[in-house]
């Protein structure tokens, strides 16, 4: 991925994002079958788990869990064409929903978020317990967008115990720094078109929960929310226990603990990302030794598109899918 180039009828990084998205083939065979379970929480909640369906497990089978983007799901782009690397390589895979995000809203007065690491360490945990009991192999992780940036958080606070669980994790054009991801997408294009996009999702949802729990944040305030900071400051924050969306943009960014992950960890940003500004991301200096940096000049935000027209996007989740498996 580090000598990465999109085809050249791909120019530039948002149509590599958009087009990406849109119409690049995901898998050279149909759409993977997913298998759902659906997980009751500790603290009364809800969430689902999609299992590729692969048949009866098989031991010592490895394991990938991969975590979803903002709004996104089993059935993102990304997530199919992780789907489609793990069953050719004979793995077992697992995309599970963050609060809200699999087609049913959740029961607790929360969602999801950035930094939302108990959430990833809770749902990495029971994965582990299931498939040792399955007597399956090696477990590993990858997230994109904000799972990746939510997995590296994970990472960090566990240190020396993440090796218990999975045996290396990659976070896939991940907003590490999310004051600079946030200032990029609030502003020009990228309020105009992504910004509007999440939030024509989030807040309907958002207002669904206030339905469930009257009180529960300033209607008015976030019917009139343009930009993701405002959204963050009356809905994310608050009921994450933030105190605003500065706090949490400062305590959920992974790129300042980069040093403490005991791991392998892969961190894979094209420096052509819409999302997240190229001055914004680590150098080798400022991580620790169980970090690897792929920073492509291009590749969009989760795009990297290749092939002729209308492409496939393919060629990270088998990058990516190789490295986790060298590990």
């Amino acid at each position: 991925m580090q000598s990465y180039a999109a085809p050249r009828w791909l120019p530039g990084g948002n149509l590599q994002t958009i087009w990406a998205a849109l119409y690049g083939r995901r898998t050279e065979g149909p759409a993977p079958t997913y298998r759902r379970e659906r997980w009751p929480t500790p603290d009364g909640d809800f969430i689902d788990v999609d299992f590729l369906d692969q048949g009866p497990p098989v031991p010592g089978q490895p394991l990938l869990v991969l975590f979803h983007g903002l709004e996104g799901s089993s059935r993102s782009h990304y997530a199919e064409a992780f789907a489609a690397f793990a069953a050719a390589r004979g793995m077992a895979f697992a995309v599970p929903h963050f609060r809200g995000c699999s087609g049913e809203l959740n029961l607790g007065p929360r969602a999801y978020h950035s930094g939302d690491f108990e959430e990833i360490g809770w749902i990495l945990e029971r994965l582990r317990a299931k498939h040792d009991a399955a007597g399956g192999g090696e477990m590993f992780s990858a997230g994109v967008s904000l799972g990746g940036n939510a997995l590296l958080r994970w990472a960090e606070e566990a240190g020396n115990t993440a090796s218990r669980i999975v045996r290396a994790v990659a976070a896939v054009s991940s907003p590490i720094d999310l004051a600079a991801g946030g200032r990029a997408i609030g502003r020009g294009f990228n309020k105009l078109v992504y910004t509007r996009m999440f939030l024509s999702t989030m807040k309907p949802k958002a207002l669904a929960k206030l339905t469930q729990h009257p009180g529960l944040f300033d209607r008015e305030a976030l019917v009139a929310a343009r930009d993701l900071y405002t959204f963050d400051n009356v809905f994310t924050a608050p009921l994450h226990g933030f105190k605003d969306t500065e706090d949490y943009w400062r305590r959920g960014s992974a790129k300042p603990h980069l040093a403490t992950i005991r791991i392998p960890a892969l961190v894979v940003n094209a420096t052509n990302d819409p999302f997240v500004p190229a001055d914004s991301l680590p150098r080798p200096g400022e991580v620790g030794r169980n970090v690897t940096l792929w920073q492509p000049a291009q590749g969009g935000h989760v795009g990297f598109p290749r092939g002729l027209p209308p492409g496939h996007v393919q060629t990270m989740p088998q990058a990516v899918g190789e490295w986790l498996r060298t590990q």
